[in-house]
């Protein structure tokens, strides 16, 4: 919770990419600032200059932290401000509270403002990030864009195969993730070009990229090919359309792993790093999302608090004698909530892990309910090793038990 004790101001941004509007409040709700203020260091810095030498210490609270907000924080910091976050569905939920239907950035910016005054239990503090944190957050932003382009585009291969050639689909689709395979169909987009090419020189062509594989995939490959004898119209585009497709996401498969490269090397330089990793089932990309999600986990009071925060924290929705039993909320960071999940399905080959797993599923539970919940346990372990700076501990299967 921010501790708004001594508080001149409560400066409310709401944040544009030109332009932000700020509202500033007293502690005792006298308005002292509503204007425009212009996205420039100058500007910024001379407004809140100008309230810290009238008022004293000035809040300055945002409801976007990064990209457009990033610059209004740190000249804050650099003047000797306070800053906080308010997330934007509080904002959103908050400002139903007040009257009117009109949503302007001025009225944004009093709610802002107004909420960071009476509600401060609303607010999340922003600690400054390290030059590695820093980055980390945009290096795993961009691999996250480029993560939902891999699969929006392989989506779109395996739509075109499946339109065309079901046999060949179920061959290649799974696979599209390797080398080998866009290669392949960089080359060899259709069936009749794979006909073409025949059976032996492909072998030979995909085998530096795949030893183990290549003459298994390429018998594979024609077995399909002789599953369908007819040709659906409109096949012939597949040589335009699928080399093309596969050239893209080649070239996203390759950004990722230099990303990765680079991701990697930020994480060896951060002290945090040997302890995420050590938890089974976090690699480097799910530890680079914990740092920027959790940090060191000092934000957090208590382990239910990081599971309330990631979404993981179950909920029961009841009304007189009717109860529809315990499932996991909607809120929380999507970005953790996924992160945990993923990773808890990851460390089922894990003893402990795994037992708590089945102990799940022995009470009922589905696959994906089970997963929540280990991925709930797991909050409970990632927020201690947090706290003490220490590695995992795998305890026996018969010191597992299932929360209540």
């Amino acid at each position: 919770m921010i501790e708004t004790d001594g508080l001149g101001v409560f400066l409310g941004l709401d944040v544009g990419k030109s332009t932000h509007h700020g509202h500033g409040l007293t502690p005792a709700g006298k308005k002292v600032f509503d204007k425009p203020l212009p996205n420039s260091e100058p500007k910024l810095r001379a407004v809140f200059d100008k309230l810290r030498d009238k008022f004293g210490t000035v809040l300055v609270i945002v409801d976007q932290p990064a990209s457009i907000g990033a610059l209004p924080l740190a000249v804050a910091r650099d003047a000797g401000c306070q800053v906080a976050y308010l997330p934007g569905l509080a904002m959103r939920r908050i400002a139903d509270l007040y009257p009117g239907e009109a949503k302007t950035d001025a009225k944004d910016a009093a709610v802002i403002a107004d909420a960071a005054r009476t509600m401060p239990h609303t607010l999340r503090s922003l600690e400054l990030t390290d030059e590695i944190t820093a980055e980390l957050t945009v290096l795993v932003g961009f691999d996250q864009d480029l993560a939902a382009e891999a699969t929006r585009t392989s989506n779109r291969i395996r739509g075109l195969l499946t339109q065309f050639h079901p046999s060949l689909e179920r061959v290649l689709g799974p696979r599209l993730d390797h080398q080998a395979v866009t290669w392949l169909l960089e080359r060899h987009g259709s069936p009749a070009a794979l006909r073409k090419a025949g059976r032996r020189r492909l072998v030979e062509l995909i085998r530096p990229k795949a030893p183990r594989m290549a003459a298994q995939l390429i018998d594979d490959v024609f077995d399909a090919l002789d599953e369908q004898t007819v040709v659906v119209p409109g096949t012939g585009t597949l040589d335009i359309v699928v080399p093309s497709l596969a050239r893209s996401l080649a070239a996203v498969h390759e950004q990722r792993r230099a990303l990765e490269t680079r991701i990697n090397e930020l994480l060896e330089a951060h002290p945090l790093f040997p302890v995420l990793t050590s938890l089974p089932g976090v690699g480097v990309r799910t530890a680079a999302v914990l740092l920027v999600t959790v940090g060191d986990g000092s934000a957090f009071p208590s382990a239910a608090h990081l599971a309330s925060y990631a979404g993981l924290a179950p909920a029961t929705k009841s009304s007189g004698t009717s109860i529809h039993g315990e499932h996991a909320p909607r809120s929380g960071n999507r970005q953790l909530k996924r992160a945990m999940f993923l990773s808890a399905f990851a460390a089922l080959h894990d003893a402990a892990s795994r037992t708590y797993y089945d102990r799940c599923r022995a009470r009922g539970k589905t696959h994906t309910q089970a997963l929540l919940r280990l991925a709930r346990h797991r909050i409970s372990a990632l927020f201690a090793m947090l706290r003490d700076g220490t590695f995992y501990e795998p305890r026996t299967p018969d010191d597992v038990e299932l929360a209540a």
